[in-house]
């Protein structure tokens, strides 16, 4: 063992075992996430001062927005992961593609499955997709931090080698060498800290300027996720996409680095577009 590792907590990816049936903390995580961010956001459109009159979903009809949320996550999630991470092998065994239980999601798929349901959902319903797009934007922070919790606990997207950092791991699929553990460095970034500061907007009133607290996550989370990729180990069948350095603060440009930047993008236009709006 390395003089600085930190030995990796064992905790049993199975959460609870009933019969035949294992519920795995990855798939908690999904469901605790989608369901908490559901029970805030109806505290949310119940707060009639945060909103200024504008129109936005009841309280009871989140129920089908989460209907709309969650399909979308999961279509989109397992869609991108396909498409953005491991297009070769799915082409080749095309019947793994409907295997979720194998693992494989990707949040930029996710995203764009959720935002897709969300507009579906404001279509159907008459609302405008702004303010809907803001709500969603309030409460996705906690099933991120979620989910990179459930990598933690399953040993899986691992750091990059750290072997002089004080709080290194060695991660039990990882190899002996000592790494970062990224999975925590995104919980607190993309999950408590990109929720604190949304938030705070939100309960200083700001969606009431359309578009605006979406995009302030777009480019959060864009932000969160650029920078602990710098400590995180690229994907096995992907490595970099350019440049070979895995050493933390240098090196190349990952995948998750790469479909960040629209999101970060799309962010920025929605902050220009609500400022636009405001001053209009």
């Amino acid at each position: 063992m390395p003089v600085f590792a930190i030995p990796f907590p064992m905790i049993d990816p199975v959460a609870v075992q009933l019969g035949p049936l294992a519920i795995k903390w990855y798939g908690l995580a999904y469901v605790v996430g989608l369901l908490g961010g559901w029970w805030y956001a109806r505290r949310l459109v119940a707060t009639d001062r945060l909103w200024g009159g504008l129109a936005r979903p009841r309280p009871e009809e989140l129920d089908d927005m989460l209907l709309f949320v969650a399909f979308g996550v999961v279509l989109g999630g397992r869609t991108g992961f396909v498409l953005f991470y491991d297009l070769p092998r799915y082409l080749e065994r095309p019947q793994d593609i409907l295997a979720i239980w194998q693992g494989g999601m990707s949040f930029h798929g996710g995203l764009i499955g959720a935002t897709l349901g969300l507009w579906t959902f404001a279509r159907r319903r008459g609302y405008p997709a702004l303010p809907v797009f803001d709500l969603a934007a309030a409460v996705v922070p906690i099933g991120l931090f979620l989910g990179r919790i459930a990598n933690f606990i399953n040993s899986e997207l691992w750091g990059r080698p750290a072997p002089d950092f004080p709080w290194a791991m060695v991660f039990p699929n990882g190899g002996p060498v000592p790494r970062y553990p990224s999975q925590l460095f995104e919980a607190f970034a993309e999950g408590i800290l990109l929720f604190a500061v949304v938030n705070v907007l939100v309960w200083s009133g700001w969606f009431r300027r359309p578009g605006l607290v979406a995009g302030v996550f777009g480019i959060g989370y864009a932000i969160a996720r650029i920078v602990c990729e710098f400590f995180r180990e690229p994907d096995p069948q992907l490595g970099f996409l350019f440049g070979t350095s895995v050493d933390a603060l240098s090196g190349g440009i990952t995948m998750g680095m790469l479909l960040s930047l629209p999101v970060l993008f799309a962010g920025i236009w929605l902050v220009l577009r609500s400022r636009r709006e405001a001053s209009a």
